[in-house]
């Protein structure tokens, strides 16, 4: 059966041609590719094992166009059921097009060897012939080096397996390496799991499923069209497995699907295949099968357990031997999620009905298993499976099982005998499918919900929920339209509503930076009662205008709110936003506690929340942070919000010196958006990249950046994100050249700001000035800036205004004024971890006649997450293997994370690993 692809890269074709991309494969292909690329020593090869459908054909087929393309032979040949039992078949098949230099073999290695083929009369030898075999396969690899091919080597006749295996061993002197794929777990049809002795000189490499971010990938390069509805219920039951994912959601698209529970039925191809099996069975076991079909529980409660025969009935035999399942201790499982798909339906409508009936009736314990399984079994709307099904979604909700509720109350909206309440369920399903991030599917229950009703408020409420997803996938200007509609038109007969969609057009106003957005949110605000809500608006819209007199309120309003993630979260975005850094900090760290006991955090949150703790020095978090963002289900469709990661962790890496890294984010982080709609990201990828240009002192690119993210008058690209570059605009433009053009635009931003922005902005102008200034009026601005206890609150800037107000000093000889601050700033970004600004503090500490020291405790920081674990783990006594044991490494692993980070965090021993911990610690 052909395999299809995983993978994540788009092959060419020798001729320029392309092919679609492997998705879910790199480690494997960069593997294979080096075996392609390196066959001068012999001996060489890898076999892929894998269920059927992971992909292995296709692997094999990758690497064997790559073996052609850079100028290798290769000979293939694939094991066939049908002929597993002739002998020599597939030494015939692999051998055929080079069996003319058979006719250069010593004569009694080339009779045997023909004679296995029926060529000579005499028939082989086998010893004979394995030998005539490794001297053919090393005749073809002097002209070039070989790649020998060989798939579903389960199923390749004994007689070439033996000959082969002998061959293939004793080929160490040879540029010759073999590549075989091998089925895992189908030992009925191949009489045992066999390798035809390949595992004995060879490594083998097991193809796990997909992820469920690759199957999305995956199904999306298939089934572009398929239906959001069905596109999750065929990741759900295909597993990860490549095949899967092909079959059902091309039968799911041939033919429609009405039912909600049990699987989605497959080809009639792979139908016939699996059900001629069935056909053999006694009724037991077909009515066992299609239990632990409609079952769907890879570990089946022993309510079920007990509708089964029991373990010594005759039944399982005959189950066992038709190779469908596998016994896993008292479990059966299935060999494949197509075989369950097709058992089940293979049976009638009706047997299937009663197979629901009875397990909902053994379930009665679980009340969310019997929920779905008592909806399968009805086929006409019933109030009670409905109310059930409402119960389950409820649970599945407080354990932030998101995807779950909203699957049951869709399902319920079906089942709801009166339609108004199955539109409300639909409209409270799309809430809940948005905190998956899944648009589609988003959509589509709004569309449901719209089609069921003619209800405006359910209409808005499910549309608001689109728009408030849409925003973080980069649709900004549609959603904006769509929302500000919604708030006007509900604003007189649900303000609620109307408040609550205008809450979204605040946030995508930050998004965009778009000034008249801002005018079509003062437009309808007046019409709204005033509130916390609407008070949040004002300040994420307008936070030097209107919404900087609410900033007095803010810490009552978030003691009212403790308990309610959901509403702290909103006021520790506005406390960011209004540069209350410390309390945004506090709010987060207790909402962001409670999100995380329910699920993960909601996908517009991570950005919000990786600025707050880098602006507060709490760098590692800002970067796990951005990590957890990234790496959401749902993050390929999400554009900005992963846009938004992406250039947080520029700017955090630019200020610990990986300036290659920081630009690499910030050049992906630019790719995702189009920065008129994403302004707020596209001015911080350009900070991190004029940052990153600072650290590798090219002073005329920082400018370049810096000044990207002001516009050609002089105001700000974004009202609330450009601001903060000011003194990155100054200090590279007093080393370019550019001076006069950044203090218009200082001077420009201080006018903006006297009046509304907030102490740290009045700082960074301060700052700013200062950099620009002559020297009788450079020390007045660094003073103002220190001035303000507010910079203290966040380490960087504060560290970053002391050593160049330090380096002022010392360039006028006022060394011993200068000393404090130097060793200040050294201290705090040691701790930090930001390199480039360590060095620069420690060599004026030098000029200055300070002992800058060596070790750089800070640098901690600056470790991936992962190896700042290994580091404390070490540091508390822990060995390599114990260590590995924990995080699911080797020791070879973990030695080589400790080999690496030792220069970097100053030290040469274990033993001082636990100092470097104790001072890495918050800068708070």
């Amino acid at each position: 059966m052909d395999e299809r692809a995983r993978g994540s890269r788009r092959t060419a074709e020798p001729d320029g041609a392309s092919r679609d991309p492997i998705i879910g494969q790199d480690a494997v292909i960069e593997r294979l590719s080096a075996l392609v690329a390196d066959l001068s020593g012999g001996g060489r090869g890898l076999i892929l094992s894998g269920a059927v459908g992971t992909g292995k054909s296709t692997l094999l087929e990758d690497a064997a166009r790559r073996a052609v393309a850079a100028g290798r032979r290769v000979l293939r040949a694939a094991g066939h059921e049908s002929e597993k039992d002739l002998p020599f078949a597939a030494l015939h098949q692999l051998l055929r097009p080079v069996l003319t230099v058979a006719g250069d073999l010593p004569d009694r290695q080339r009779r045997s060897l023909l004679g296995a083929f029926g060529f000579e009369p005499g028939g082989a030898d086998p010893l004979l012939t394995g030998v005539a075999v490794l001297t053919l396969l090393s005749q073809v690899a002097e002209r070039s080096p070989l790649l020998v091919v060989l798939d579903d080597v389960q199923w390749i006749d004994a007689a070439s397996a033996d000959v082969l295996s002998f061959a293939v061993r004793r080929l160490d002197g040879d540029p010759v390496a073999v590549l075989a794929a091998v089925r895992d777990g189908d030992d009925h049809h191949a009489g045992r799991e066999r390798t035809g002795g390949f595992e004995h000189g060879f490594p083998k490499l097991m193809l796990g499923p997909l992820d469920r971010a690759e199957s999305r990938r995956l199904l999306d390069l298939r089934s572009p069209g398929l239906a959001a509805r069905l596109r999750e219920r065929v990741l759900d039951e295909a597993a990860g497995n490549p095949l899967a994912l092909r079959e059902l959601a091309e039968a799911a698209r041939a033919r429609p699907i009405d039912e909600e529970q049990g699987p989605l039925p497959v080809g009639e191809r792979l139908a016939r295949v699996y059900t001629a099996r069935l056909k053999e069975l006694p009724e037991a076991g077909r009515r066992a099968l299609l239990l632990l079909a409609a079952a769907d529980a890879a570990d089946p409660p022993d309510a079920l357990l007990a509708l089964l025969p029991e373990p010594d009935d005759k039944a399982w035999t005959a189950v066992e031997e038709s190779g469908l399942v596998r016994r896993e201790g008292r479990h059966m499982r299935f060999r494949h999620p197509l075989i369950r798909s097709a058992i089940y339906h293979a049976e009638p409508l009706d047997a299937r009905l009663e197979a629901h009936r009875a397990l909902a009736g053994a379930l009665r314990d679980e009340p969310d298993r019997r929920a779905w399984h008592l909806a399968a079994a009805t086929l006409h709307p019933d109030a009670e499976v409905a109310a059930a099904l409402e119960r389950t979604a409820e649970r599945a909700r407080r354990r932030g099982g998101h995807a779950a509720a909203a699957k049951a109350l869709a399902r319920a909206a079906d089942l709801h005998p009166a339609r108004q309440d199955g539109a409300r369920l639909l409209a409270d399903a799309v809430g809940l499918a948005a905190l998956t991030g899944n648009l589609p599917w988003v959509e589509e229950l709004a569309d449901r919900a719209r089609a069921r009703t003619g209800d405006p408020a359910v209409h808005a409420a499910a549309s608001l929920h689109v728009g408030r997803l849409a925003a973080l996938t980069g649709r900004h200007a549609g959603a904006f339209a769509g929302l500000t509609a919604i708030a006007a038109d509900r604003a007189a007969a649900d303000p609620a509503t109307a408040l609550d969609a205008l809450a979204t057009v605040a946030v995508l106003r930050f998004y965009s930076g778009e000034e008249s957005q801002r005018r079509e949110i003062e437009r309808i605000l007046p019409r709204l009662s005033a509130g916390p809500l609407r008070d949040w608006t004002l300040i994420v819209s307008d936070p030097f205008g209107a919404g900087r007199a609410l900033a007095p309120r803010l810490p009552d309003l978030i003691a009212a709110a403790r308990g309610r993630p959901e509403r702290s979260t909103a006021l520790a975005v506005a406390a960011w936003i209004l540069d209350e850094t410390p309390l945004a900090v506090r709010t987060f760290d207790e909402a962001v506690h409670a999100w995380r006991a329910a699920g993960p955090l909601p996908d517009g949150l991570g950005g919000v929340v990786a600025l707050a703790y880098f602006e507060y020095g709490r760098w590692d978090q800002a970067r796990t942070v951005c990590a957890e963002l990234a790496a959401l289900p749902a993050a390929p469709s999400l554009h900005h919000a992963v846009a938004c990661a992406h250039a947080i962790d520029a700017m955090v890496l630019a200020a610990q010196g990986d300036a290659a890294a920081a630009r690499a984010h910030a050049d992906q982080a630019l790719r995702l958006v189009d920065p008129l709609e994403s302004r707020s990201v596209a001015v911080y990828a350009r900070r991190a990249l004029g940052d990153a240009a600072m650290a590798d002192g090219d002073y005329e690119a920082a400018y370049e950046h810096a000044r990207t993210v002001f516009d050609a008058d002089g105001d700000p690209v974004h009202y609330h994100a450009s601001y903060p570059a000011l003194p990155g605009l100054a200090a590279s433009a007093a080393r370019s050249g550019h001076h006069a053009d950044a203090a218009r635009i200082v001077e420009r931003s201080a006018r903006t700001l006297a009046g509304g922005g907030s102490s740290r902005l009045r700082a960074l102008v301060h700052r700013s000035r200062a950099l620009l200034a002559g020297p009788e009026h450079a020390e007045p601005e660094f003073e103002a800036a220190l001035a303000h206890p507010e910079l203290e609150r966040r380490p960087f800037e504060h560290a970053q205004t002391l050593l160049e107000y330090a380096e002022w000093l010392r360039r006028r000889r006022r060394i011993a004024d200068a000393r404090p601050w130097l060793t200040a700033a050294n201290g705090t970004f040691r701790r930090l971890g930001a390199r480039p600004w360590a060095e620069r503090a420690q060599a004026e500490s030098r000029a200055a006649g300070l002992d800058a020291g060596t070790a750089d405790a800070g640098a901690f920081a600056g470790l991936s997450p992962q190896q700042q674990q290994i580091v404390r783990l070490a540091a508390r006594g822990l060995t390599n293997r114990e260590i590995g044991e924990r995080l699911f490494l080797s020791p070879r692993t973990v030695g080589s994370h400790l080999y690496r980070t030792f220069p970097k965090l100053g030290v040469t021993a274990r033993s001082q690993l636990r100092d470097v911990v104790d001072t890495a610690s918050d800068p708070r």
